[in-house]
């Protein structure tokens, strides 16, 4: 149960969103289709340059949503999210089905900590990492939120990161990752999703996971890709299964945001 989150309604290339008591309006260049509901919203967001968000009326700086039990930190940010990529819960069950608690788990290109703050507070011993600091400390928020204390917090790039831990001997039960696109390291280093995910999966599975999650939202990443992507180079010993991710909600047409990625022993 979601509870403070809903996705309303979307099409006309937007889509209406429910973040606790406001309503946000936000590009979605896949909903083609037509809306079904006529609403406003408290605050709506374009990409076309200058304008960025504008507003109904007053919204807070930050507030509180709650997300299938975890407390999270809302906010606008410039570019358009707020904090919380509500289409990735949809894998919640599943990994509360195959990492147990007491496990170690590592959660890479970790943003604001949904995951970490989840799995932390069923007792399982995570790693979180993201390369921006300023993300790291949001997580950090979200954690003080739940009570949770036990999460190692790690700015760091994913690539320079894993090759230590492997240097160090260390090992995870599970990993989680949601590489972008294209990105930059805590150092400048640079991130290309068709360029370093070979090397990226590779180093991961050197961790000896017995589950792990891929997500990703690179156009044409689609679930066939990845399928044979991943059958190429985990151990045959662990079953993949992939498709499409969905941001879904009662009432309201799904949206295809990425694919999803799962090997697992």
């Amino acid at each position: 149960m979601k509870k403070d989150y809903q996705l309303l309604d979307s099409g006309e290339l937007q889509k209406w969103e429910r973040f606790g008591p406001f309503i946000l309006q936000r590009p979605c260049p896949q909903a083609i289709w037509k809306r079904t509901l006529k609403m406003g919203a408290d605050a709506i967001f374009s990409r076309e340059e200058g304008r960025g968000w504008t507003f109904a009326k007053p919204l807070p700086k930050a507030w509180e949503v709650e997300i299938d039990g975890v407390h999270l930190k809302a906010g606008l940010t410039d570019f358009g999210h707020v904090g919380i990529f509500p289409e990735h819960t949809s894998q919640w069950e599943w990994l509360k089905e195959h990492v147990l608690p007491k496990s170690t788990f590592l959660n890479l290109f970790a943003y604001s900590g949904a995951l970490s703050v989840m799995l932390a507070k069923r007792d399982v011993k995570v790693c979180h990492l993201d390369a921006s600091k300023g993300m790291v400390d949001w997580a950090k928020e979200n954690a003080r939120m739940n009570g949770v204390e036990s999460v190692r917090w790690i700015v760091d790039d994913a690539i320079k990161f894993l090759k230590r831990e492997i240097k160090r001997g260390n090992t995870y039960e599970g990993i989680a990752l949601d590489p972008p696109t294209f990105g930059r390291g805590s150092k400048g280093e640079v991130f290309k999703i068709e360029q370093d995910l070979s090397e990226l999966v590779e180093l991961c599975l050197a961790l000896q996971p017995k589950t792990f999650l891929l997500t990703c939202h690179t156009p044409g990443f689609t679930p066939t890709v990845l399928s044979h992507f991943l059958h190429q180079i985990v151990p045959s010993r662990m079953k993949v299964e992939t498709e499409e991710l969905l941001l879904e909600s009662k009432g309201a047409l799904s949206i295809p945001s990425g694919s999803v990625a799962k090997a697992y022993l």
